[in-house]
């Protein structure tokens, strides 16, 4: 990335760096040549009326502004009779002269009075006007060596070479550097990904002082904690699940041994083994279900078949789930449930929810067993809110950022032995938003806790 980032803007640089310099060749070049036939046609513009009309008596005069032209501006200038015979001239005549006076003449096509014109004959730029002089037609002819305007043409040139040539040179070390400044906290974001990537989640992605690199290691950062946060609750899934998988096909085996060996022929014992079985088989098949329906419903693979149900009655029906654990394990729910409440969700997502999160208040209620179960109408918002509280020990406003995160489970804010995988709530948590209810807890230290979920209420029989 470095070298092609070098590459880039070198390539960049020399690029502009040519175009300028060529368009400054082409300006100066145009520049000097309207610059010298503004300047000749200042001098003969200016001779011209000097000349124009004098008499011989002023030859003098005539003789000494065109040499005076001729010294502080590099030009020849000449005084041609009809004959094409230098009068007044301030060099001497050049070998080639009568092709000079031909070539002028073919300029100027025929003395006219006040005609001046400007024309090229290839090493000089001529300027030639009709003029009078001791009361004969003549021309007065200013030649500057165009060598004179070249010559300072390619000496800018040169100036313009060597500092196109230092320009390049300076951009190339910048751009060397502005390409490392850039690549640098690339390659040391690179350098932290594949340490990361080998498991070490110490990694600190640095910031960088362009913004879109410093927003980049932040949302390395935050990916990295997420990445670790799921990586430790993998690891303590596999820990729970290991285990809870391990005691019911403990037991299922050795009850399984027991009936063979010892109670197969003892009906009653052997029916009391049996039961053992079959509920060790069902908290087997749950474990299953909980780990099969978190990763089922994450992956998007459930649809939601929406309908209106009576929801009180369906309050009641999982209700009534739970009453074995009243009868075998003096739990203790209270219920306040208004009658006839309606709601448009799915009935076997909703059933989980509802189902997750009084087990959840099971799992986490204090020493006393009490469950408080409540599904109250609000009109006025045309919400039906349902709440679940335990007496349990209640969950830290820290655990609270975690408690929906999936194979998170509290180690430390309940007294019993808690089975389950850790997947219930983060189960509870996607059905909820895959519908855009809301939920949420609220919870006291010392005095438990209380989940809720808002359902919207409708006006309608139950049906399909």
């Amino acid at each position: 990335m470095q070298v092609l980032l070098w590459r880039y803007f070198a390539i960049f640089t020399v690029l502009i760096i040519a175009v300028v310099s060529l368009v400054c060749f082409g300006t100066l070049s145009n520049a000097y040549s309207a610059q010298a036939r503004d300047r000749i046609s200042q001098i003969g513009t200016g001779l011209t009326l000097l000349i124009d009309g004098k008499s011989s008596q002023f030859t003098g005069e005539v003789g000494g502004e065109m040499n005076r032209y001729a010294f502080t501006d590099g030009v020849n200038v000449y005084l041609i009779n009809e004959l094409g015979n230098a009068e007044i001239y301030t060099n001497a005549l050049p070998s080639d002269w009568y092709v000079v006076v031909g070539d002028m003449n073919s300029a100027v096509n025929g003395w006219t009075e006040n005609r001046a014109v400007i024309f090229s004959d290839g090493s000089m730029l001529n300027y030639a006007s009709c003029v009078t002089f001791n009361g004969r037609e003549c021309y007065l002819l200013v030649r500057y060596p165009t060598n004179i305007m070249l010559e300072s043409v390619r000496s800018m040139q040169l100036y313009i070479i060597i500092i196109a040539a230092v320009a390049i040179i300076v951009a190339f070390i910048i751009s060397y550097m502005l390409a490392q400044r850039i690549s640098r906290p690339i390659r040391n974001i690179s350098e932290t990904a594949t340490r990361m990537a080998k498991g070490d989640y110490s990694v600190q992605f640095a910031s960088a002082e362009f913004e879109e690199i410093a927003q980049l290691s932040e949302s390395l950062n935050y990916a990295k904690d997420e990445i670790k946060k799921s990586d430790d609750f993998q690891r303590e899934l596999l820990a729970n699940v290991s285990h809870d998988l391990r005691t019911p096909l403990t037991m299922i085996k050795a009850y399984a041994s027991m009936v063979k060996e010892i109670s197969g022929n003892d009906p009653q014992k052997r029916d009391k083994h049996l039961q053992v079985i079959i509920d060790e088989a069902d908290r087997l098949t749950g474990l299953v279900n909980d780990i099969l329906n978190a990763s089922k419903v994450s992956a998007g693979l459930s649809e939601l078949n929406k309908k209106v149900f009576n929801l009180t009655e369906f309050l009641y029906g999982i209700m009534n789930k739970f009453d074995y654990l009243q009868e075998t394990s003096d739990y203790k729910f209270f219920v306040d449930i208004d009658p006839n409440l309606y709601t448009l969700a799915d009935e076997e997502k909703i059933y989980q929810v509802i189902y997750n999160l009084i087990s959840n208040a099971v799992n986490y209620t204090g020493a006393d067993k009490c469950v408080y179960v409540s599904l109250k109408d609000c009109p006025e918002q045309h919400r039906i809110k349902f709440a679940v509280r335990d007496t349990g020990k209640g969950i830290s406003d820290e655990e609270k950022e975690h408690i929906w995160d999936r194979y998170y489970r509290s180690k430390d804010a309940h007294a019993r032995p808690v089975k389950g995988t850790g997947l219930g709530l983060n189960i509870v948590k996607i059905i909820l938003q895959a519908h855009n209810f809301d939920f949420g807890v609220n919870s006291v230290i010392g005095e438990g806790s209380t989940f809720y979920v808002d359902f919207p209420e409708v006006s309608s029989t139950p049906g399909e």
